[in-house]
């Protein structure tokens, strides 16, 4: 089986392919100071669970493929590779690894690991030209043009950092669950937090993504042929609220690390 970690800013997500399919998923907090022997007993105690797995570190694992927006994590990812599962073929997407999606930037090396791997699971999927949604820490907004390279995006504040900002700066606001109000009109102050952080992330969606469409387009190309993907924790969020979103792939991520897994290793 492929293990597959996908290490954010806030969260990091695992799952385990078995072939093409994915079998088992977890949610873990980033922790940036955990140690590799730390990481190494949490892996051991959630793949523990798995029926499909041995009860030793390791067992059942053929290869593992990993991303990471935080480089102390990265490091300590890598040690745990080495130390604990030394025997298993490992992928760490950095500068170097064949992806199969050339990167249209002024410094390809600054771009964001797990966002070229939604690009790669992205062209992959549904082909080009395409738009993908992550809605994580940050908004991000990718293309990918008919051709299937990336060709830049946005960054735009995520919902919760927002939510968190608007409670921390405004004196008479507080920090507020992640919801669906009764009403777009608020008849409360939670409320009315609510709906701004809801409706006004699904607009920002609609006009960043049409922008971006009818730049992907041209001049003579029609913007409707343009894939919007949506993944990230907070995606369901959004979903039926804004009108731009074509398909929702929670494990687009997970899907792009098997693909450049096996564009480095499988087929190699």
């Amino acid at each position: 089986m492929l293990l597959t970690i996908d290490v954010g800013n806030t969260h990091t997500v695992l799952g385990l392919f078995d072939g093409e399919e994915i079998v088992e998923h977890w949610r873990i907090s980033t922790e940036a100071r955990r140690t590799a022997d730390e990481l190494a007993v949490l892996l051991n105690g959630l793949m523990g669970m798995h029926p499909l797995l041995g009860e030793e570190l390791g067992d059942g694992i053929d290869g593992i493929a990993i991303c990471s927006t935080v480089p102390s994590v990265l490091h300590e990812l890598r040690e745990v590779t080495r130390r604990y599962y030394g025997d298993v073929p490992a992928v760490l997407v950095e500068p170097g690894i064949k992806t199969g999606v050339p990167i249209l930037m002024d410094n390809p090396k600054e771009v964001g690991a797990d966002r070229i791997i939604n690009a790669v699971a992205a062209v992959e999927l549904y082909g080009g030209p395409a738009v993908v949604v992550d809605f994580g820490t940050a908004t991000t907004f990718d293309a990918v043009s008919a051709r299937g390279e990336y060709t830049g995006g946005v960054i735009a504040p995520g919902i919760e950092i927002s939510v968190e900002a608007l409670g921390v700066r405004g004196a008479q606001l507080r920090k507020i669950e992640l919801a669906r109000p009764r009403s777009v009109i608020g008849k409360n102050t939670v409320e009315a937090m609510q709906s701004g952080i809801l409706y006004g992330f699904a607009g920002q969606v609609d006009g960043v993504v049409q922008r971006m469409a009818r730049e992907l387009a041209g001049p003579d190309g029609d913007p409707d042929d343009v894939t919007v993907i949506a993944t990230g924790g907070l995606a369901p969020m959004v979903l039926g609220e804004a009108s731009v979103i074509d398909e929702h792939e929670p494990w687009l991520t997970l899907i792009g690390l098997r693909l450049v897994y096996e564009r480095n290793v499988s087929r190699s």
